[in-house]
């Protein structure tokens, strides 16, 4: 899909120490978004399983306890310093809501403490969330490049334009000098050739043509150089 971008279980190698995220996702500006799902379950499990209330209760402490302690694994692990693409920071996906839910009631400082040791806990709503906004920063990448392309564009358009009216302005220069010879053309030969020929008339000679008058051109070419005034 447009603007999905991720590999899972990508081994880097980082001054001698390997990583294996379970998976990178990849992020406008060429940075990678760090997720782990490795969050256990077993004691949420039991403790929906367990019929014994107390026994419950000490299972859903566990849990807590297990995602507390995953959480300060992640930290401890710092992707985000052999990850040089990474925003300081690691998600941490928990695969259910209930799962979060049911930790923080236990441990109230859980989220918090999680965000100061840079690991966002991401459940399947939030992490949609997360990965729709990093959709969202590639779709605005795409704009700023297509509006770069569409200035460079109009700049060549623009460029070309001037360009044909440079020529079009010199076709109307062109024109307007034929028009001022054709004219003077014209006033030539009523002044000086057709009184001549008329008088070929006077003196008996008869043609199947009469002779024409042909009229000088009073309209000139406009010109062109206003078409790109550079107050316009």
């Amino acid at each position: 899909m447009e603007y999905c971008d991720f590999v899972e279980q990508e081994q880097v190698v980082e001054d001698g120490k390997a990583s294996r995220p379970d998976m990178i996702v990849r992020m406008p500006d060429e940075r990678e978004l760090i997720v782990d799902a490795k969050t256990p379950l077993d004691a949420y499990l039991s403790a929906v399983e367990c019929e014994d209330t107390t026994q419950r209760e000490q299972y859903l402490v566990q849990h807590a306890r297990n995602v507390r302690k995953r959480v300060d694994e992640l930290s401890k692990k710092a992707y985000w310093s052999q990850f040089k693409n990474s925003p300081d920071y690691v998600v941490l996906f928990i695969p259910g809501e209930q799962f979060l839910t049911a930790a923080l009631e236990q441990d109230g400082k859980l989220l918090e403490d999680a965000l100061q040791n840079r690991v966002v806990l991401a459940t399947p709503t939030t992490i949609i969330a997360l990965l729709r906004a990093v959709a969202f920063g590639w779709r605005q990448i795409a704009v700023t490049e297509n509006a770069e392309k569409i200035q460079e564009l109009g700049e060549q358009l623009y460029k070309r334009v001037s360009t044909f009216v440079e020529h079009l302005t010199r076709v109307g220069k062109n024109l307007n000098s034929s028009v001022n010879a054709y004219n003077d053309a014209i006033g030539s030969l009523e002044r000086q050739v057709l009184p001549g020929a008329r008088k070929f008339e006077e003196l008996g000679i008869q043609s199947k043509k009469q002779l024409g008058e042909p009229r000088s051109l009073e309209d000139t070419p406009r010109s062109a150089d206003h078409l790109l005034a550079k107050d316009e």
